[in-house]
């Protein structure tokens, strides 16, 4: 970790801009800008996209991290009054891992006057995996990411890659709306024993913490099949979940590097992705690792 610092904190869009213009005018003029978005709940996870961030601007540039729960990509039944704030402590992050400014806007700051009237339409990928299970979900995420691209106006941005079909979704905005930022996607950081950290890990109950790590296993093992093809992938994959107690499946699926469905017509090797979703109680959990994808043996297409 870097050496602890206090970030400015800046509530306002007029806030915000002062900030980042007082930040670059101390170190001799335009360095680049780096935005790294988050809704808060900051853990280790979290402080490696900082540093990315760092990296990628280098130490003349400008790191700015947000800090909003977005109420616009929560549904009617989620977690939105359940998840955690908790804006001293992810100060102390951001200072520890040398964050020049701290955007924590009030939604009526974001959002004035309520809800916006124009949004970010995904297109047809926010309609499948979590589009499915969350409807309106990325339609939230991608509007409020825009709207943070504006006031920020970052020349990167550093997402996660756990959030693997959001990393997507905001790669395929910028490039459809020809946004001039470049989005780097950061690997996951892991617990020792595998899972991904996500700052709804702290709902899990000891019992629901170990038998969580059932997803990062099962990612495991669909990788470890994927020399047979995308099917036997999934099927070992599933069967790594089956019958673990207060683990219930919502998908596991295989797909291209682009979240498209596997091309069962293709005989090349190439990258993909496995990804997971479950619940456990009233906690969702998400997942995800690159795969190899092999074409399917005969042996296998005759089972």
């Amino acid at each position: 970790m870097s050496t602890l610092t206090s970030p400015a904190l800046a509530p306002t869009r007029s806030a915000l801009r002062a900030e980042i213009a007082a930040v670059r005018a101390q170190r001799g003029g335009a360095g680049p800008v780096a935005l790294v978005p988050t809704m808060g709940a900051l853990h280790v996870g979290h402080a490696s996209l900082m540093r990315e961030a760092r990296d990628q601007v280098g130490p003349d540039g400008v790191v700015v991290a947000s800090v909003f729960v977005n109420p616009l990509q929560f549904g009617q039944d989620e977690d939105l009054d359940r998840y955690p704030r908790t804006l001293d402590a992810d100060l102390a992050v951001c200072g520890a891992e040398g964050v020049d400014v701290v955007f924590a806007p009030a939604v009526d700051e974001v959002y004035p006057g309520g809800d916006p009237q124009v949004t970010v339409e995904p297109g047809p990928l926010a309609t499948l995996l979590e589009g499915a299970s969350r409807p309106g979900h990325f339609r939230g995420v991608l509007t409020v990411v825009a709207k943070l691209f504006g006031l920020v106006q970052p020349d990167v941005a550093v997402f996660g890659q756990k959030d693997f079909q959001q990393l997507t979704l905001v790669r395929r905005m910028v490039a459809d709306l020809c946004l001039p930022v470049e989005v780097v996607g950061a690997e996951t950081v892991r617990e020792p024993d595998g899972l991904a950290l996500s700052s709804r890990n702290r709902y899990l109950d000891p019992e629901q913490r170990r038998a969580a790590v059932v997803l990062s296993r099962a990612l495991a093992a669909a990788r470890e099949h994927a020399t047979y093809g995308a099917q036997a992938a999934r099927e070992a994959g599933v069967a790594a979940i089956a019958g673990t107690p207060g683990v219930e499946l919502d998908y596991l699926v295989v797909t291209e590097a682009d979240l498209a469905a596997v091309d069962g017509t293709r005989e090349d090797v190439r990258e993909g992705r496995v990804l997971v979703a479950a619940r456990l109680g009233a906690t969702r959990l998400l997942d995800n690792l690159p795969i190899t994808i092999h074409p399917t043996p005969p042996s296998e297409e005759s089972r």
